[in-house]
């Protein structure tokens, strides 16, 4: 579970503060404690081992090394971030039932959570866009160069920064539950929220929607224009059920996360259940492990890639759309 509201008093009605005990048995039972904190250890341990995986056979093999791979990288990178600075205090939060680690690193991973987590959200939109390029070729003949991923890449970082260090300057804070701010309420940590929720979860969720509709509409036009072979249609549902798996992973790591948070930021005078209230953050941070499952391993033309011999993503596209793609 996540640690109670930690700007609360060092004792409140017999409950210590989230930096001073146990939060058992005042806000759950130690068993509750303990099942989330096995959780999360398993969360570290696999998250830790696949986007590990990811980065060194992308170091490994020179021919991974193209530049629709760098946002595959980006996005491992991120996702460990995330394990190392949100998963692993999760664990020790609930191995100790309160924060162990005082109020600046509570800050502190606050904001190396919300930094490093948007960098993976913004990563898989990122990715979505640059298949839509290379796939449905909205800009021509545009060849998709090193220098584009690099931008691709920074964009993310740039754009997770812009939104992510606000609250160590007064707008909102990190300060309850070593997130951002959105039990406290009151205008100042309203707007952030608002602004966040817009920035870091509608455009993006809208930057995928669009790039994976035009994806199919174009796979489908293509499928139509070369009749169709059997092949051909098997590609077009594999495709369409990664692009599900897709767009539903995303819903179901974010969505929860960003609901919430904007109902109780705007309805402070709802009743949050402690253990309710800690659920979206733990949806969020599975993403860690099934982002590079579903993007990497679960496809079968990325597979053979990472015996050093195709380019994962090219080899994704390829096979859907043999006819109309071309490496850049």
């Amino acid at each position: 579970m996540q640690v109670s509201n930690t700007s609360q008093a060092p004792v409140q009605h017999g409950t210590p503060s989230a930096f001073d005990g146990p939060q058992w048995p005042h806000l759950a039972p130690r068993s509750i404690y303990t099942s989330v904190a096995v959780l999360m250890g398993i969360v570290v341990f696999s998250a830790s081992f696949v986007n590990g995986l990811v980065i060194v056979v992308s170091i490994r093999y020179k021919k991974l090394r193209s530049p629709l791979n760098y946002i595959l990288v980006n996005l491992a990178v991120a996702d460990l971030l995330v394990t190392f600075f949100g998963s692993t205090i999760s664990f020790s939060n609930n191995i100790n039932g309160f924060f162990v680690l005082g109020k600046r690193v509570c800050k502190f991973e606050g904001f190396m959570v919300s930094l490093t987590g948007i960098v993976g959200l913004w990563s898989l939109a990122i990715l979505a866009f640059e298949r839509y390029i290379v796939i449905c070729k909205p800009m021509g003949d545009f060849r998709f160069h090193h220098k584009h991923a690099v931008m691709g890449c920074a964009f993310t970082w740039i754009w997770s920064l812009l939104w992510t260090t606000p609250p160590m300057l007064g707008w909102s804070s990190y300060v309850t539950s070593c997130g951002p701010n959105w039990y406290t309420g009151g205008s100042n940590n309203n707007s952030y929220i608002l602004t966040l929720f817009i920035t870091c979860f509608i455009i993006p969720l809208s930057l995928i929607l669009f790039s994976y509709t035009n994806l199919l509409v174009t796979l489908r036009a293509v499928s139509t224009k070369t009749f169709q072979s059997e092949q051909s249609h098997r590609a077009e549902r594999e495709v369409t059920r990664m692009v599900i798996a897709m767009v539903m992973a995303f819903l179901i790591c974010w969505l929860p996360y960003s609901t919430f948070a904007m109902v109780v930021a705007t309805n402070k005078d709802i009743p949050i259940q402690p253990t309710l209230a800690s659920l979206p953050s733990y949806f969020s941070k599975t993403a860690t492990v099934y982002n590079p499952i579903i993007y990497i391993f679960m496809n079968k033309q990325v597979r053979p890639g990472w015996a050093g011999t195709h380019n994962p993503i090219q080899g994704w596209i390829s096979a859907a759309l043999p006819c109309s793609v071309h490496s850049p």
